[in-house]
């Protein structure tokens, strides 16, 4: 799996880059890739 997150410079979105969920950070490409795949986008909005 592909850890997204792992360069991300926000520390919110660093503490959960060890996590085995596939997250990514909001871009285009993450809604993108969800349409592609028809799955729902789940927002952390902490």
């Amino acid at each position: 799996m592909v850890n997204r997150l792992a360069d991300a410079a926000s520390p919110y979105l660093l503490q959960p880059a060890d996590n085995p969920a596939d997250w990514w950070e909001r871009s285009p490409e993450a809604f993108e890739e969800a349409r592609r795949r028809h799955v729902p986008v789940l927002l952390a909005v902490g």
